[in-house]
């Protein structure tokens, strides 16, 4: 057997990028508990239900400045460094096969994910995206990059087009539900889980189509070409200088913030109304995210420079070892808190109690997860998902 074909042994792992992905795969929950607990416009237009002062309007604040986006964005990138580096060490036959089997087994995982679980599945996106992306993998990391920022453009062009062929005060579909389509989500998702199929199902579909096509799939293509250009050159693997992770520390911090607090202020001065806060005041956010990611990506990479070891690098490496299975135990645990097949507690709590939620599934996964990675040497899906890739069972324990 090529010894070319096998799996990343866990020795050779790069230790900055499974505590990345840990740190990006939490960070997601403090956005996914917005729609695990409420109606899914809130991701949009947070007036739209539940309060919005006081330390509410806090919390929101917090997570939409801080987190939306800006983990989602860590993930992709993510994602698209990981295709370089399971492919890098195998002949390119072999690499290329083995990632569509491998992409084919979580696309499956995420149509499951989509329409018996969650509606707000991103294994789907990814793998469509993945498929395609593959083929610029031996790129030129600087091609990479440019061909990667062009299509996360392309949705910025189309929805500011949108926006300025609209009349100035015009109804936006969807960023105001009525009363009666947001009561009737609330009684779908706290019943039983046969009747909230009518809403996922549809759901999922519209994001799995239309918004893949018209927004979602160029940035998650974009981000991935990124994260391949960003890997290569070094920057994901932790090899560039000290001195320039402070700089990108510094300005994609300061930038980042900068931007999305002005967009903060645009949309309040517009009173949430559309098309002006839905088309023109998201885009500080979609580009403010790419920044502050930026500057994420530079502190964890400091942070793993300074301390080498400790709980908090042992909790986060962790997490990020067994990524697909705590995406996945986070929708169980939300859904099972949430939705009525599980305490039915969907549309009634506050934005501060979410995230006391979010803290909660946290101490879960991470606990879980530490545990896990002691005995053995994949995440349980991870380990079902290399051995379908592979076609053999992969070893599990960790020898003793």
């Amino acid at each position: 057997m090529d010894s070319g074909s096998g799996p990343t042994p866990p020795g050779e792992r790069i230790v900055s990028l499974d505590v990345l992905r840990g740190f990006a795969l939490l960070g997601i929950l403090v956005i996914n508990i917005r729609v695990f607990g409420m109606p899914f416009a809130v991701l949009r237009n947070p007036t739209v239900y539940g309060d919005l002062t006081g330390l509410n309007y806090v919390a929101w604040l917090a997570g939409h400045v801080f987190a939306k986006e800006k983990f989602i964005t860590l993930f992709t990138l993510l994602f698209g460094a990981g295709i370089v580096l399971f492919t890098r060490s195998k002949d390119d036959e072999t690499a290329v096969r083995l990632h569509y089997r491998r992409t084919a087994i979580l696309l499956v995982i995420g149509l499951a994910h989509a329409y018996l679980l969650w509606y707000g599945d991103i294994l789907v996106p990814y793998a469509v995206c993945g498929l395609l992306v593959v083929s610029a993998r031996n790129w030129e990391p600087a091609v990479q990059l440019r061909l990667g920022l062009l299509l996360v453009a392309v949705p910025t062009l189309m929805t500011v087009l949108q926006g300025l062929s609209m009349d100035p005060g015009a109804a936006v579909a969807g960023w105001t539900p009525s009363a009666e389509t947001l009561a009737a989500e609330v009684e779908t998702y706290r019943s039983g889980w046969l009747a909230q199929f009518d809403h996922r199902a549809p759901t999922a579909w519209l994001l799995q189509t239309g918004s893949l096509i018209a927004g979602t799939g160029w940035r998650i293509g974009g981000l991935m070409l990124v994260g391949m250009g960003l890997f290569k050159s070094g920057v994901l693997s932790n090899t560039r200088s000290t001195r320039f992770y402070w700089r990108l520390l510094v300005a994609g911090g300061l930038g980042g913030l900068t931007l999305i607090a002005a967009g903060v202020w645009y949309i309040e001065s517009v009173d949430w109304m559309g098309p002006e806060a839905a088309y023109f005041g998201s885009q500080f956010n979609y580009w403010g995210s790419l920044l502050l990611a930026a500057a994420y990506i530079a502190a964890v990479m400091l942070y793993c420079r300074w301390r080498t070891e400790g709980p908090l690098l042992t909790a986060l490496s962790a997490v990020g070892r067994t990524a697909l299975s705590n995406y996945l135990l986070q929708t169980v645990l939300a859904t099972s808190i949430f939705y009525g097949h599980g305490l039915g507690l969907f549309g009634t709590m506050s934005r501060v109690e979410l995230l006391g939620v979010v803290v909660g599934i946290w101490t879960v996964q991470i606990v879980l997860s530490v545990l896990w990675m002691r005995y053995f040497k994949f995440g349980p899906v991870e380990w079902l998902w290399r051995t379908g890739t592979y076609g053999r069972r992969q070893p599990l324990r960790k020898q003793t």
